[in-house]
Protein backbone atom coordinates (compact mmCIF):
# COMPACT_ATOMS: atom_id res chain seq x y z
CA UNK A 1 0.00 0.00 0.00
CA UNK A 2 1.11 3.55 -0.90
CA UNK A 3 0.73 5.74 2.10
CA UNK A 4 0.13 8.63 0.34
CA UNK A 5 -1.97 7.29 -2.05
CA UNK A 6 -4.41 6.03 0.98
CA UNK A 7 -4.22 9.04 2.47
CA UNK A 8 -5.38 11.31 -0.56
CA UNK A 9 -8.24 8.71 -1.20
CA UNK A 10 -9.12 9.04 2.70
CA UNK A 11 -9.38 12.60 2.53
CA UNK A 12 -11.32 12.26 -0.54
CA UNK A 13 -14.11 10.45 0.96
CA UNK A 14 -14.21 12.59 3.83
CA UNK A 15 -14.66 15.96 1.96
CA UNK A 16 -17.01 14.65 -0.41
CA UNK A 17 -19.04 12.07 1.97
CA UNK A 18 -18.77 8.65 -0.25
CA UNK A 19 -16.81 6.66 -1.95
CA UNK A 20 -18.35 6.96 -5.93
CA UNK A 21 -17.25 10.79 -5.61
CA UNK A 22 -13.82 10.49 -4.50
CA UNK A 23 -13.30 7.93 -6.86
CA UNK A 24 -14.45 10.16 -9.66
CA UNK A 25 -12.11 12.88 -8.41
CA UNK A 26 -9.05 10.40 -7.96
CA UNK A 27 -9.95 9.07 -11.52
CA UNK A 28 -9.76 6.12 -9.88
CA UNK A 29 -12.86 3.34 -9.38
CA UNK A 30 -14.73 2.43 -6.32
CA UNK A 31 -13.35 -0.64 -5.88
CA UNK A 32 -9.83 0.74 -6.11
CA UNK A 33 -10.82 3.20 -3.15
CA UNK A 34 -12.17 0.72 -1.05
CA UNK A 35 -8.93 -1.23 -1.24
CA UNK A 36 -6.91 1.92 -0.11
CA UNK A 37 -9.46 2.85 2.66
CA UNK A 38 -9.81 -0.87 3.90
CA UNK A 39 -5.59 -1.33 3.93
CA UNK A 40 -5.36 2.49 5.24
CA UNK A 41 -7.12 0.96 8.46
CA UNK A 42 -5.96 -2.47 8.81
CA UNK A 43 -2.16 -0.50 9.01
CA UNK A 44 -3.55 1.86 11.82
CA UNK A 45 -5.51 -0.71 13.53
CA UNK A 46 -8.62 1.52 13.69
CA UNK A 47 -11.63 2.31 11.60
CA UNK A 48 -11.70 5.96 10.20
CA UNK A 49 -14.98 5.74 8.47
CA UNK A 50 -18.30 4.57 9.15
CA UNK A 51 -20.48 3.35 6.46
CA UNK A 52 -24.27 2.78 6.06
CA UNK A 53 -26.07 2.31 2.62
CA UNK A 54 -26.88 5.95 2.70
CA UNK A 55 -24.12 8.08 4.30
CA UNK A 56 -20.21 8.08 4.81
CA UNK A 57 -19.42 9.40 8.21
CA UNK A 58 -16.29 10.00 10.01
CA UNK A 59 -15.54 8.23 13.39
CA UNK A 60 -13.34 9.68 16.17
CA UNK A 61 -10.54 8.45 14.97
CA UNK A 62 -11.47 9.41 11.83
CA UNK A 63 -11.71 13.05 12.43
CA UNK A 64 -8.66 13.35 14.45
CA UNK A 65 -6.45 11.25 11.12
CA UNK A 66 -8.06 13.40 9.33
CA UNK A 67 -6.74 16.92 10.50
CA UNK A 68 -3.11 15.11 10.43
CA UNK A 69 -3.48 14.09 7.11
CA UNK A 70 -4.72 16.85 5.46
CA UNK A 71 -0.95 18.46 7.34
CA UNK A 72 0.94 15.89 5.77
CA UNK A 73 -0.23 16.28 2.03
CA UNK A 74 -0.51 19.80 2.67
CA UNK A 75 3.27 19.65 3.59
CA UNK A 76 4.28 17.33 0.39
CA UNK A 77 2.28 19.24 -1.97
CA UNK A 78 4.35 22.46 -0.87
CA UNK A 79 7.33 21.05 -0.84
CA UNK A 80 7.12 19.77 -4.81
CA UNK A 81 5.55 23.20 -5.71
CA UNK A 82 8.84 24.72 -4.63
CA UNK A 83 10.81 22.44 -6.58
CA UNK A 84 8.43 23.23 -9.62
CA UNK A 85 8.11 26.71 -8.90
CA UNK A 86 4.37 27.15 -8.37
CA UNK A 87 3.98 28.99 -5.58
CA UNK A 88 5.69 32.18 -7.30
CA UNK A 89 4.93 31.65 -11.04
CA UNK A 90 0.80 31.53 -11.39
CA UNK A 91 0.45 29.13 -14.30
CA UNK A 92 -2.76 27.05 -15.47
CA UNK A 93 -6.88 26.63 -15.14
CA UNK A 94 -8.45 29.34 -12.39
CA UNK A 95 -11.91 28.52 -12.39
CA UNK A 96 -13.95 31.21 -10.84
CA UNK A 97 -17.77 30.86 -9.46
CA UNK A 98 -19.86 34.24 -8.70
CA UNK A 99 -23.33 34.52 -8.54
CA UNK A 100 -25.13 36.08 -11.70
CA UNK A 101 -25.49 40.03 -11.55
CA UNK A 102 -22.69 40.49 -9.29
CA UNK A 103 -20.37 38.50 -11.40
CA UNK A 104 -21.51 40.54 -14.35
CA UNK A 105 -20.93 43.79 -13.07
CA UNK A 106 -17.99 43.21 -10.11
CA UNK A 107 -16.15 40.19 -11.31
CA UNK A 108 -15.70 40.04 -14.86
CA UNK A 109 -13.74 43.44 -14.72
CA UNK A 110 -11.25 41.83 -12.06
CA UNK A 111 -11.04 38.70 -14.44
CA UNK A 112 -9.92 40.88 -17.54
CA UNK A 113 -7.12 42.97 -15.83
CA UNK A 114 -5.85 39.53 -13.94
CA UNK A 115 -5.85 37.87 -17.67
CA UNK A 116 -3.76 40.92 -18.65
CA UNK A 117 -1.70 40.71 -15.69
CA UNK A 118 -0.92 36.63 -15.96
CA UNK A 119 -0.38 35.82 -19.27
CA UNK A 120 0.45 32.44 -18.06
CA UNK A 121 -3.27 31.45 -16.44
CA UNK A 122 -6.93 30.71 -18.10
CA UNK A 123 -9.61 31.58 -16.07
CA UNK A 124 -13.31 29.84 -16.31
CA UNK A 125 -15.56 32.11 -15.12
CA UNK A 126 -18.61 30.04 -13.96
CA UNK A 127 -21.61 32.41 -12.79
CA UNK A 128 -24.37 30.90 -10.87
CA UNK A 129 -26.99 31.65 -8.45
CA UNK A 130 -26.54 27.89 -6.89
CA UNK A 131 -24.32 27.29 -4.30
CA UNK A 132 -21.52 25.27 -6.13
CA UNK A 133 -19.82 22.74 -4.18
CA UNK A 134 -15.98 23.59 -5.06
CA UNK A 135 -14.55 20.07 -4.17
CA UNK A 136 -16.80 18.41 -6.31
CA UNK A 137 -17.28 21.01 -9.08
CA UNK A 138 -13.85 21.14 -9.32
CA UNK A 139 -13.57 25.46 -8.26
CA UNK A 140 -10.70 27.06 -7.43
CA UNK A 141 -12.53 30.35 -5.47
CA UNK A 142 -15.63 31.26 -5.35
CA UNK A 143 -17.54 34.94 -4.45
CA UNK A 144 -20.15 34.61 -1.97
CA UNK A 145 -22.96 36.72 -0.77
CA UNK A 146 -24.10 35.91 3.03
CA UNK A 147 -23.31 34.42 5.87
CA UNK A 148 -21.13 31.04 5.45
CA UNK A 149 -22.50 28.22 6.98
CA UNK A 150 -19.91 26.03 8.60
CA UNK A 151 -17.16 24.15 6.62
CA UNK A 152 -13.88 23.14 5.67
CA UNK A 153 -13.42 26.24 3.02
CA UNK A 154 -11.32 28.93 4.09
CA UNK A 155 -12.78 32.77 3.95
CA UNK A 156 -11.85 36.17 3.50
CA UNK A 157 -13.76 39.13 4.39
CA UNK A 158 -13.85 41.37 1.22
CA UNK A 159 -17.26 43.33 1.46
CA UNK A 160 -20.22 43.90 2.65
CA UNK A 161 -23.78 44.06 0.80
CA UNK A 162 -27.13 45.90 2.00
CA UNK A 163 -30.62 44.50 1.03
CA UNK A 164 -32.81 47.08 0.00
CA UNK A 165 -36.61 47.75 -0.86
CA UNK A 166 -36.75 50.08 -3.91
CA UNK A 167 -39.98 51.41 -6.31
CA UNK A 168 -39.98 53.57 -9.15
CA UNK A 169 -40.52 57.15 -8.45
CA UNK A 170 -43.84 56.96 -10.43
CA UNK A 171 -45.51 54.48 -8.29
CA UNK A 172 -44.26 56.05 -4.80
CA UNK A 173 -45.90 59.67 -6.32
CA UNK A 174 -49.33 57.71 -6.87
CA UNK A 175 -49.35 55.15 -3.94
CA UNK A 176 -46.95 57.64 -1.44
CA UNK A 177 -43.57 55.89 0.12
CA UNK A 178 -44.17 53.14 2.94
CA UNK A 179 -42.89 54.66 6.39
CA UNK A 180 -42.43 51.66 8.40
CA UNK A 181 -42.03 48.27 7.45
CA UNK A 182 -45.86 47.26 8.74
CA UNK A 183 -47.76 49.17 5.85
CA UNK A 184 -45.72 47.00 3.03
CA UNK A 185 -49.38 45.21 3.11
CA UNK A 186 -50.80 47.89 1.36
CA UNK A 187 -48.55 48.11 -1.32
CA UNK A 188 -48.05 46.18 -4.68
CA UNK A 189 -45.06 44.36 -4.20
CA UNK A 190 -42.51 42.08 -6.14
CA UNK A 191 -40.97 39.10 -4.71
CA UNK A 192 -37.24 38.24 -5.80
CA UNK A 193 -35.73 35.09 -4.74
CA UNK A 194 -35.57 31.42 -4.94
CA UNK A 195 -38.94 30.18 -5.86
CA UNK A 196 -38.89 28.04 -2.89
CA UNK A 197 -38.45 30.83 -0.66
CA UNK A 198 -40.63 32.27 2.24
CA UNK A 199 -42.52 35.19 1.46
CA UNK A 200 -41.82 37.32 4.67
CA UNK A 201 -39.52 40.83 4.72
CA UNK A 202 -37.13 41.03 7.45
CA UNK A 203 -36.48 44.38 9.11
CA UNK A 204 -34.76 45.62 12.04
CA UNK A 205 -37.02 47.95 14.37
CA UNK A 206 -36.03 48.61 17.67
CA UNK A 207 -33.07 46.53 18.03
CA UNK A 208 -35.39 43.34 17.22
CA UNK A 209 -36.11 41.50 13.63
CA UNK A 210 -39.58 42.22 12.64
CA UNK A 211 -41.18 39.68 9.58
CA UNK A 212 -43.97 41.46 7.25
CA UNK A 213 -45.65 39.20 5.32
CA UNK A 214 -46.11 40.32 1.38
CA UNK A 215 -48.35 38.94 -1.04
CA UNK A 216 -46.74 39.56 -4.30
CA UNK A 217 -48.57 40.54 -7.74
CA UNK A 218 -45.38 39.40 -9.15
CA UNK A 219 -43.03 36.50 -8.01
CA UNK A 220 -39.81 35.70 -10.27
CA UNK A 221 -36.11 34.51 -9.82
CA UNK A 222 -34.79 37.05 -12.01
CA UNK A 223 -33.05 40.20 -10.40
CA UNK A 224 -33.43 41.66 -13.68
CA UNK A 225 -37.04 40.77 -14.13
CA UNK A 226 -38.64 42.08 -10.78
CA UNK A 227 -35.79 45.34 -11.41
CA UNK A 228 -37.95 46.45 -14.70
CA UNK A 229 -41.08 45.60 -13.15
CA UNK A 230 -40.21 48.03 -10.19
CA UNK A 231 -39.46 50.58 -12.93
CA UNK A 232 -42.15 50.63 -14.43
CA UNK A 233 -44.23 51.51 -11.70
CA UNK A 234 -45.29 48.17 -11.16
CA UNK A 235 -44.41 48.00 -6.69
CA UNK A 236 -41.81 47.34 -4.06
CA UNK A 237 -39.13 44.66 -4.90
CA UNK A 238 -36.52 43.97 -2.10
CA UNK A 239 -33.11 42.87 -3.62
CA UNK A 240 -29.40 43.36 -3.17
CA UNK A 241 -27.81 46.69 -3.67
CA UNK A 242 -25.71 46.02 -6.52
CA UNK A 243 -28.85 44.76 -8.24
CA UNK A 244 -30.26 48.05 -8.39
CA UNK A 245 -27.27 50.40 -8.75
CA UNK A 246 -27.86 51.06 -12.34
CA UNK A 247 -31.42 52.00 -11.72
CA UNK A 248 -30.57 53.73 -8.37
CA UNK A 249 -27.90 55.88 -9.94
CA UNK A 250 -30.05 56.82 -12.95
CA UNK A 251 -32.92 57.61 -10.40
CA UNK A 252 -35.57 55.73 -12.16
CA UNK A 253 -35.76 53.57 -8.92
CA UNK A 254 -35.21 55.04 -4.85
CA UNK A 255 -34.87 53.43 -2.04
CA UNK A 256 -37.18 53.15 0.56
CA UNK A 257 -37.51 51.75 4.27
CA UNK A 258 -33.50 52.49 4.40
CA UNK A 259 -33.75 53.00 8.66
CA UNK A 260 -35.23 49.56 8.91
CA UNK A 261 -32.94 47.53 7.14
CA UNK A 262 -30.86 43.97 8.26
CA UNK A 263 -27.35 44.63 8.77
CA UNK A 264 -25.46 44.22 5.50
CA UNK A 265 -24.59 40.96 4.76
CA UNK A 266 -20.69 39.87 3.95
CA UNK A 267 -19.45 38.82 0.76
CA UNK A 268 -16.41 36.45 0.95
CA UNK A 269 -14.31 35.08 -1.17
CA UNK A 270 -14.16 31.03 -0.42
CA UNK A 271 -11.46 28.04 -1.50
CA UNK A 272 -10.94 25.02 -0.60
CA UNK A 273 -8.70 24.21 2.87
CA UNK A 274 -5.38 24.27 2.04
CA UNK A 275 -1.81 25.28 3.99
CA UNK A 276 -0.60 25.86 0.40
CA UNK A 277 -1.99 28.36 -1.59
CA UNK A 278 -1.46 28.06 -5.37
CA UNK A 279 -0.13 31.10 -7.19
CA UNK A 280 -3.35 31.57 -9.61
CA UNK A 281 -5.70 31.66 -6.79
CA UNK A 282 -3.32 34.02 -4.21
CA UNK A 283 -2.43 36.17 -7.10
CA UNK A 284 -6.19 36.63 -8.25
CA UNK A 285 -7.40 37.35 -3.68
CA UNK A 286 -4.60 39.95 -4.02
CA UNK A 287 -6.22 41.61 -7.50
CA UNK A 288 -9.53 41.75 -5.29
CA UNK A 289 -8.01 43.46 -2.28
CA UNK A 290 -6.20 45.89 -5.00
CA UNK A 291 -8.97 46.54 -7.08
CA UNK A 292 -12.53 45.93 -5.75
CA UNK A 293 -14.77 48.31 -3.93
CA UNK A 294 -17.24 46.10 -2.55
CA UNK A 295 -18.20 47.77 0.06
CA UNK A 296 -22.15 48.26 -0.15
CA UNK A 297 -22.93 48.76 3.39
Amino acid sequence: MDRIDAMQAFVAVADLQGFAPAARKLRLSPSAVTRLIAALEERLGARLLQRTTRQVTLTDAGSRYLERARRILADIGEAEGAIEGERTRPEGQLVISAPVGFGRLHVSGIVTAYLKRYGDVGVDLRLSDRMVNLVEDGVDLAIRIGHLPDSTLVARHVGEMRRIVVASPGYLTKRGAPERPQEISAHDTIQFGAMTAALDWRFVEGGREIRVASTPRFATNSSDAAIQYAEADGGLTRVMAYQAAESLKAQRLRIVLAQFEQPALPIHLVYPTSRLLSAKVRTFIDLVTEMADWHFG
